[in-house]
């Protein structure tokens, strides 16, 4: 029986596309210079039985998977390969259960971030990973790829809130891990293993989510800093004193300008830097106050403190708009993730203006500072050969400059396609071999993800 036979044995029509200008769609995410290949088939299953089918039948014929959620990722990671079977969850959506006693919500993996949020906010609850996608990713894609946000300074990433979950492997079992408890430490900590595997070791199909109390509206203020190497002082000096900020971010000049091509937000052309703080404290104005005196003490030209939440919004606006602002520059742009000790966030931000330089590229850098991730943002013309290996080998010289600064390749994007040699040259000869031995354990046949991650 062949594969499509197979299938259909225990999956309704709807969830099986065939059509080639259909599952063309679902060839790749979001990420440059990722090859993907054609697939044999995408399955949008919508219950586990359908997962543990598709796993069954993938494994009895020896065919490669590739899981999927919004394909809203920067790596590569939910890239086809030719001849697989794109499992694509995003119709296993449903937010099964919130518990306000235990502060816990258990979902599915086609949930999206943004639902999620706003369905616990009504109940006084708070889910803090807030990747920039959130309007669209999946909670299922936040786990693959350990994904960030904004708030990460303060609450922490997706790791830190997934309690528990349920894996198919890819002989089709159903692993469950972990809990639903406040704590507990029995055996290893399988749960933490498979987030930020990029779906290499099984697939998601539920997670017991961890939640905390909604916070206060947070206020924020804008500082202005006549050089990156002041902000990021300024940064240094916040969180040595001990704040606790729910937001601290930092955009370079080229994001700046950029900005205000677009949406003419009057920054004026002397800013070099800018750097946004917020709180969501009991007394946000108070911590707004003695953050600004920071930023004055290290050089900034002004600090604009807002008064409302709404006035916040204001403020926050630009560096919402920095992605968006930078893929206007040139034809395509290339998303670094680069995470850096905060005390050398200068010295990644000076790297990559010279870096900028050697290759003539514009690069714009916006920051989650207060955890040292930057994102360094190629722009370049896809058209353009020359300029297109240009943009690459910049690419790799920021992760390059990342590593010696004591950091690391990915701080929330992920490995996936992208980044496959630099994960080699960060793990090492000896921690390449464990990872590969994990994998052997979960996926003897390498059916999951092939060619992903290492």
């Amino acid at each position: 029986m062949d594969l499509l036979a197979r299938l259909r044995d225990a999956l309704p029509a709807e969830a099986i596309l065939t059509d080639p200008d259909v599952t063309g769609a679902y060839a790749h995410d979001m990420a440059s210079f990722c090859a993907a290949g054609t697939p044999a088939v995408v399955v949008l299953p919508r219950t586990v039985e359908q997962v543990q089918h598709v796993m069954r039948t993938a494994t009895a014929l020896r065919v490669p998977v590739v899981p999927q959620g919004a394909r809203t990722g920067l790596s590569g990671a939910a890239n086809a390969s030719d001849g697989c079977i794109v499992l694509s969850l995003v119709k296993m959506d449903r937010i099964i259960e919130i518990n306000p006693v235990d502060r816990i919500a258990v979902v599915e993996p086609g949930v999206v971030n943004a639902v999620l949020s706003r369905a616990v906010n009504k109940h006084g609850l708070y889910y803090p990973p807030d990747p920039s996608s959130w309007e669209e990713c999946s909670i299922g894609g936040n786990i693959g790829t350990a994904s960030g946000g904004l708030c990460c300074v303060k609450y922490g990433v997706t790791a830190e809130y997934v309690l528990g979950l349920d894996v198919v492997l890819a002989d089709g079992r159903l692993l469950t891990t972990g809990r639903r408890t406040a704590k507990g430490v029995a055996g290893y900590d399988l749960t933490r293993l498979i987030v930020g595997s990029e779906g290499s070791l099984g697939i998601v199909v539920r997670a017991v989510l961890a939640l905390k109390p909604e916070p206060p509206q947070q206020l924020a203020l804008a500082a202005e800093f006549p050089s990156a190497a002041a902000a990021c002082d300024a940064v240094c000096e916040i969180m040595a004193r001990g704040h606790a900020p729910s937001l601290l971010e930092l955009m370079d000049r080229t994001s700046i300008r950029a900005v205000n091509a677009m949406a003419q937000m009057g920054l004026p052309d002397s800013t070099e830097a800018l750097l946004l703080a917020a709180f969501d404290t009991p007394e946000p104005a108070a911590d707004l106050a003695a953050v600004g005196a920071l930023c004055e003490a290290a050089g900034a030209t002004e600090v604009v403190p807002a008064d409302t939440p709404a006035e916040s919004d204001l403020l926050l606006q630009a560096r919402r708009l920095t992605l968006t602002a930078l893929e206007r520059v040139k034809s395509a742009t290339m998303i670094d993730d680069v995470c850096v000790p905060r005390s050398q966030l200068a010295a990644m931000l000076d790297g990559t203006a010279a870096i900028a330089e050697k290759y003539d590229l514009t690069i714009g850098v916006c920051a989650h500072a207060g955890d040292g991730n930057t994102h360094p943002t190629v722009c370049f013309d896809a058209h353009d050969p020359d300029e297109s290996r240009r943009a690459r080998e910049s690419f790799d010289e920021i992760m390059a400059l990342g590593l010696e600064l004591g950091g690391t390749i990915t701080g929330e994007h992920g490995v996936g396609v992208l980044k496959k040699e630099w994960l080699a040259r960060e793990l090492g000869p000896v921690g390449l071999e464990l990872h590969r031995g994990i994998k052997a354990v979960f996926d003897p046949l390498g059916l999951l993800n092939p060619g992903k991650v290492f």
